[in-house]
């Protein structure tokens, strides 16, 4: 589906009317852009909704431009950026995830990063789609770089209190972060809870690496899963192939 400008949040809206979606994440600092052109391919020939694009460290700059040139060269998905600070934008994705990090310790990760990209997302013309975004415990890297304080796992009403907060501060998505490569996924109790109370679309990120956890989190209240550790670390495409779509039939089914 060939994107006009402006439009992946409405692509998102309307494809979520029909069915839950399943992006995929690719890390820059992980995948070489040969490899990310196939990877993105393999993914819309699967049935995968967009790919997102983004990592904790070392995503920014020329490295990132050549991933996402090869992207968009192997796929006709949307291509979401998924910064992890300011540096993190590159003019050629379709769309940026705008987000705060609302449970950080530090500022800089709420509005500072944002205020020091905000100029550039306008300059290159990407779509701007404003997301609050959490991290839940254990939060792995992105937890630890992003100065988070992880909701407890066992809390879900904190979550919930931050996404409300965040959808009436303006924030059109939320986003729940176990963190890449999280021994667990975020907890039904706190998706269930938390879905009840928003009114936009929920994220569920982090420790989905089968079929039967993206069905769990789908079935809890999910609208959107994001996994990428399980198909970056694949040992082969045919592997990362089999992974995404038993994925996509937990999502989908």
């Amino acid at each position: 589906m060939k994107l006009k400008p402006g439009r992946v949040e409405s692509y998102i809206h309307e494809k979520l009317e029909k069915e839950k979606l399943h992006f995929v994440l690719l890390d820059p600092d992980d995948v070489l852009p040969e490899e990310a052109s196939k990877i993105a391919r393999m993914c819309e020939e699967v049935g995968a909704d967009a790919i997102m694009v983004g990592g904790s460290t070392g995503a920014e700059g020329e490295v990132l431009d050549e991933v996402v040139r090869a992207i968009k060269e192997g796929s006709s998905l949307p291509v979401i950026l998924f910064p992890g600070s300011h540096g993190g934008i590159t003019r050629y994705a379709d769309a940026i995830f705008f987000m705060s990090l609302l449970n950080s310790r530090n500022p800089f990760f709420i509005t500072g990063a944002q205020a020091l990209g905000a100029f550039t997302v306008k300059r290159y013309g990407i779509e701007p789609i404003p997301m609050a975004y959490l991290i839940i415990e254990p939060g792995e890297t992105v937890g630890w770089v992003g100065d988070a304080k992880p909701i407890p796992r066992h809390k879900p009403k904190i979550a919930a209190a931050y996404a409300l907060a965040g959808q009436y501060l303006g924030m059109r998505l939320v986003y729940l972060e176990a963190g890449s490569g999280a021994p667990e996924h975020v907890p039904p109790e706190m998706i269930r809870v938390v879905k009840s109370v928003i009114d936009v679309p929920l994220i569920v990120g982090g420790g989905i690496r089968s079929g039967e956890q993206a069905k769990t989190v789908v079935k809890a209240g999910a609208d959107i899963i994001v996994t990428g550790t399980a198909i970056e670390k694949a040992g082969s495409l045919e592997e990362a192939r089999r992974k995404l779509e038993g994925l996509i039939k937990g999502v989908k089914r």
